[in-house]
C-alpha cells in the first residue's frame, strides 16, 4: 500500500509540475516540400504526428489526389532528409563498480558537447499506391546500419482496408517510439516497450525496435477504424536469417472518436506473441561457420506482450496512455540458458510483469510544447527462487520542452530542453537501488 500510495504521488506531483508552466518520425519536409504543405500540418509537434499525419501516414504518403505519382513531380525533386541533434548533455549514475573506490562503488557523473546519430530518410511514392520507406541511420561515429527498409503496396483494389507492407518497419502501435519527443538517454526509449525482469534474458520482445517482416493493414476512409497484423522473424529486427526459425505475431486495432471541440481522441489495444530460442549452438565456443552463424538458435520457447493504449486531447493539453503486461517462458529466467528439454532449477518460473507510462503535453502554441512522462514498471512475479519480489521495478520522470523557431516546407529546427531520472530497484552491483539521470540542451534539426 505504502508503495502504491507513493507512484501515485509521484505521478501527481509530476503533473503539478506540468501545469504550472501552462495550445505533436521523423518529419520529412521532403513531404511538406511535395505538396506545399507547412510541417504543422502534420504534426502536433515534430515529430510526432496529428490526427491528419496519421491518415497521410495510413494512405502511403499520399494526399489522395491526382498529385501523388511522382510522374506529377519536377525531375530534380528528390524526397530526402537527414536528421542529427549537436548537443550537451549531462550523465549520472549513483553506484558505479570502480576500483579505487573504498567501497567498490562510486557516483560517476560525466558532461560535455556531443552529437546524436545521423538520420538519413527517403520516402514517398513510386507509383500511386506503392510506397516506400528507406532510413540509412548511424551512430555518432558514422557506424551505419538500417533502421527501416520497406515497401507497401497500398489501397489494393480500391480498399483503403487492403495494404501490404514488406521489409524493416516500426510496429503499428498508436504510440510511436520512432516519433518520440523526449532525446535524453533515459527517455530516449519508452522504458515500458523495452522492459524485462532483472533475470529475463529474453531480448526479442522488443516492442520499440523495427522489426523484419510482413504487415497486413487497413483502415476506415476517414481513419478512424485501423487494424493490423505483422507476421515477423523472431530476431529483434537483426538482418541476416534468424537466430532460429521461430515467428512472432503482432496484433492491434484503435478506433478514434470525435468529441467536439475537445477534438479526436483514439483508444486501441495490441498484443505481441511469439517463440524465441533459449540456448545458441557453438563451435569451438562460438558461433556457428557461415552462413548459419546467426542461425544457432534452438530451444523456442514463448513470449506474449499485451496493451491498452490511448490518446486523449483536452485543448491545449493532451496525454498519451500505455499500459502493458509482458510475460516469458520460465527457459528465459533460467541462469545460464539451458535446453528446452532440460529440466528447469527447482522453483523456476515464468518472469511476468506490468508498465504504465502518461505522456503530456502542454502546447502553448505551435512553436512551444512543454513536455512531461512518467513511467512504471512492476515486476509481479520473479523467474528465480529467493529474488526480492520488487528487484527490477523501475520508476522513470522526464521533464522538458521543445521550442520551434523554423517551421517551414524546407526545414525544422527546435531547441530542445530535457531532465531525466531514473530508479531501478536492487540492481545496483551492491543489490541496493540503482539511480541514474541525464540533463540534455541541444539542437535538433532536419533538413
Amino acid at each position: 500500500m505504502t508503495s502504491s500510495r507513493n507512484t501515485v504521488l509521484a505521478a501527481l506531483l509530476s503533473a503539478a509540475f506540468l501545469l504550472t508552466f501552462s495550445s505533436s518520425a521523423s518529419a520529412l519536409p521532403a513531404f511538406a516540400r511535395k505538396y506545399g504543405l507547412r510541417c504543422s500540418a502534420c504534426h502536433e509537434a515534430w515529430p510526432m504526428l496529428n490526427y491528419f499525419g496519421q491518415k497521410f501516414k495510413d494512405n502511403g504518403y499520399q494526399l489522395m489526389n491526382d498529385r501523388d505519382s511522382p510522374i506529377w513531380q519536377n525531375p530534380s525533386y528528390w524526397p530526402a532528409t537527414f536528421r542529427i541533434t549537436p548537443q550537451w548533455h549531462r550523465e549520472s549514475t549513483d553506484k558505479v563498480s570502480v576500483d579505487t573506490a573504498l567501497t567498490g562503488l562510486q557516483q560517476i557523473t560525466s558532461h560535455g558537447f556531443d552529437l546524436s546519430g545521423l538520420d538519413f530518410h527517403t520516402g514517398g511514392t513510386l507509383e500511386k499506391n506503392v510506397s516506400f520507406y528507406v532510413l540509412p541511420s548511424s551512430d555518432s561515429s558514422g557506424n551505419f546500419h538500417f533502421e527501416t527498409v520497406m515497401a507497401r503496396l497500398d489501397n489494393l483494389f480500391g480498399s483503403s482496408w487492403l495494404n501490404l507492407k514488406l521489409g524493416k518497419f516500426e510496429l503499428d502501435n498508436l504510440i510511436s517510439e520512432k516519433r518520440i519527443l523526449t532525446l535524453t538517454n533515459i527517455s530516449g526509449v519508452y522504458q515500458t516497450y523495452h522492459f524485462r525482469p532483472p533475470n529475463d534474458s529474453n531480448f526479442y520482445g522488443q516492442i520499440g525496435d523495427n522489426q523484419l517482416g510482413l504487415e497486413y493493414m487497413g483502415h476506415s476512409a476517414d481513419d478512424r477504424t485501423r487494424i493490423s497484423a505483422s507476421l515477423l522473424s523472431s530476431n529483434d529486427g537483426q538482418v541476416g536469417l534468424p537466430s532460429s526459425n521461430g515467428y512472432t505475431g503482432f496484433f492491434s486495432a484503435s478506433q478514434a472518436f470525435d468529441t467536439g471541440r475537445l477534438g479526436v481522441q483514439r483508444v486501441g489495444f495490441y498484443a505481441m506473441a511469439g517463440e524465441a530460442p533459449t540456448y545458441f549452438l557453438t563451435t569451438s565456443g562460438g558461433p556457428l561457420a557461415t552462413p548459419f552463424g546467426n542461425a544457432g538458435g534452438r530451444g523456442n520457447r514463448s513470449f506474449s506482450r499485451e496493451g491498452f493504449v490511448g490518446l486523449f486531447y483536452l485543448g491545449k493539453l493532451d496525454f498519451l496512455a500505455v499500459t502493458q503486461h509482458g510475460s516469458d517462458s520460465a527457459y528465459f529466467a533460467a541462469t545460464p540458458s539451458i535446453p528446452a528439454n532440460t529440466p528447469l532449477p527447482a522453483g523456476t518460473q515464468s518472469p511476468t510483469w506490468n508498465g504504465y507510462m502518461v505522456e503530456t503535453h502542454y502546447v502553448y502554441n505551435p512553436q512551444l510544447i512543454f513536455i512531461q512522462r512518467s513511467e512504471f514498471e512492476r515486476v509481479s512475479q520473479q523467474g528465480l527462487p529467493g529474488v526480492a519480489s520488487d528487484t527490477g521495478n523501475l520508476n522513470m520522470f522526464t521533464f522538458g520542452y521543445r521550442w520551434y523557431p523554423i517551421m517551414n516546407p524546407r526545414a525544422g529546427f527546435a531547441f530542445h530542453n530535457e531532465y531525466s531520472w531514473l530508479r531501478q530497484r536492487k540492481t545496483a552491483p551492491d543489490g541496493s537501488d540503482l539511480t541514474s539521470s541525464s540533463l540534455f540542451l541541444g539542437f535538433d534539426f532536419d533538413f
